[in-house]
């Protein structure tokens, strides 16, 4: 039985163009380094309660990605989109001198997970997605509708002054969470809210950018995602949660694309499996993924001769 990560976490900053990008790291200086993504909306805390169950092995740094938790927002004009996610994750691993890595991504992290794997084939030795399908396509008639509607929500945002951010307690700042994330725990939320909150004259606002609510302009359709798909290199466990993103109509048009995604996995001996948990199973609770997550390391990373992937600057 493999050990897990006892070190103690250290945060992280890494400089971006625009300020910088906050995150966390467990595990050894020398240790096999393994990049984690969070999900839209969420932060780095969401994987507070799964890295210490991972094998002692990992160096798991975990970021906010931009417009989230304590990172830096992008500039004024600026759209928040997978492409430009994909850069930032390039920004990062080159300030952790990794040329060769391991990523966890959740949600919209693991779409960008699978996104950069197939850009950047060469550093990615693994890639582990919790709850989510890699990419999200949209039929042809679909994305301009949503590319429009993507423009004319920053458009509009820009045309209005500049208006406050509204103030809540902690007790309304969780009730907001967990109205919008009904299957979080209580404790999920209060991790979640540790970087989701910046304390100001009055109570708390969160840290996030508004505009990360706005439609993603940059879209793809199945063919195109299913192209990027068969460039990863890397060998890809998918866990999808029963009551999460699995969980849809058999005769949908969604169930319909994730089908031919899920296909697109298995056809090139990828593997694909099902827990019991919501879409927050990872945080909520991280025993039931971490067996699948632990031993697929171990077969596709840890038993693999070591190969110099450089290290993480010293913080």
């Amino acid at each position: 039985m493999l050990s897990t990560i006892k070190q103690a976490v250290s945060e992280l900053s890494l400089p971006v163009p625009w300020g910088e990008i906050r995150g966390k790291v467990w595990g050894p200086d020398d240790g096999r380094p393994v990049l984690c993504l969070h999900g839209w909306a969420d932060n780095c805390g969401t994987f507070n309660t799964l890295i210490p169950l991972l094998p002692k092995e990992c160096r798991c740094v975990a970021v906010d990605l931009p417009g989230h938790g304590l990172s830096s927002h992008r500039p004024p004009g600026v759209f928040y989109s997978f492409p430009a996610y994909v850069a930032d994750v390039r920004r990062v691993v080159d300030g952790l001198q990794w040329t060769k890595f391991s990523i966890i991504g959740h949600s919209m992290g693991g779409n960008i997970a699978a996104m950069f794997s197939a850009l950047f084939p060469e550093m990615v030795d693994a890639v582990i997605l919790l709850d989510a399908f890699g990419f999200i396509p949209l039929y042809p008639t679909e994305i301009s509708k949503v590319m429009k509607q993507g423009m004319d929500e920053m458009l509009q945002f820009e045309k209005k002054t500049e208006e406050k951010k509204r103030v809540y307690t902690y007790e309304k700042a969780v009730e907001r969470l967990l109205a919008a994330n009904p299957t979080l725990s209580e404790d999920s939320v209060n991790i979640l809210l540790e970087r989701g909150l910046v304390r100001v004259e009055g109570g708390f606002v969160f840290s996030r950018d508004l505009r990360v609510n706005f439609k993603n302009i940059a879209r793809v359709t199945l063919e195109q995602s299913l192209g990027m798909q068969s460039r990863i290199r890397a060998s890809v466990l998918l866990i999808l949660a029963d009551e999460g993103f699995g969980k849809t109509s058999p005769e949908s048009d969604k169930q319909k694309v994730t089908d031919k995604l899920l296909q697109g996995y298995r056809d090139r001996n990828h593997t694909v499996v099902t827990v019991a948990g919501d879409h927050h199973v990872h945080l909520n609770d991280p025993e039931v993924v971490v067996p699948f997550v632990s031993d697929f390391l171990q077969t596709n990373v840890f038993s693999q001769q070591l190969q110099p992937s450089g290290h993480t600057p010293t913080l």
